[in-house]
């Protein structure tokens, strides 16, 4: 009858009921249970420190890596995480200037950034550079990394799409492409902005399709 009660929200467990249902859901469970009990985390945490190495173990899968941007066709395995080379290049929104050069692959690297496996679609052609300028905002800020695809670079399947562009005297720019009809333009998030129209004198390029971005909280 008690469990009934509780199943049906006319009574509640006793807190060392949910204490002793954590205990037996286990991670992440767990949690759930114990925070109705009244606990955190945190107390938990420093109470019982035995506590955090078993959890860690039962949360974190064997993850295995393997390295992307090397050219080379990768066939990701079950829990792999993906290591994506940072380049040291540089992206530039409207109104600021980005790295002068059109590929990618071959540039210096500064460090590595693990991903899901799920993230990465090609492995063997994703990278990640860093951005400079608010045109993007408020969806990438100034400073923010972006994960780019270089095999994704056809147009008639970019509409919408944010897209690392190349051109000549702005080098390396983040923006959207937008398809009006046989009118294509790079168009801010950021409204103060305006679009740049795509025309073959310009010498507009698709470098990569924007898979994701990450950066740090202010």
């Amino acid at each position: 009858m008690a469990v009934s009660r509780w199943e049906c929200g006319a009574q509640e467990p006793p807190a060392r009921a949910h204490i002793e249902l954590g205990n037996l859901a286990g991670d992440p469970n767990c949690w759930y249970f114990w925070a109705r009990a009244g606990l955190r985390e945190e107390d938990l945490m420093r109470v019982i420190p035995r506590l955090r190495s078993r959890l860690r173990k039962t949360a974190l899968p064997n993850f295995e890596i393997a390295t992307a941007g090397g050219g080379a066709k990768l066939r990701p395995k079950k829990n792999e995480l993906i290591a994506i080379p940072l380049l040291k290049v540089v992206a530039g929104s409207y109104g600021e200037k980005g790295d002068s050069a059109a590929v990618l692959r071959g540039a210096p690297t500064e460090g590595v950034i693990a991903a899901p496996k799920g993230w990465c679609p090609n492995p063997s052609s994703t990278s990640c550079l860093r951005v400079r300028g608010d045109s993007m905002n408020p969806l990438i800020y100034d400073g923010y990394i972006v994960a780019v695809d270089t095999s994704q670079n056809d147009r008639s399947k970019l509409d919408g799409k944010v897209v690392i562009a190349w051109q000549k005297e702005r080098g390396l720019t983040i923006s959207r492409l937008r398809c009006y009809g046989t009118t294509e333009v790079l168009q801010s998030d950021n409204p103060k902005y305006d679009s740049v129209v795509l025309h073959g004198k310009a010498g507009w390029k698709i470098i990569a399709r924007v898979l994701w971005w990450i950066g740090k909280a202010p």
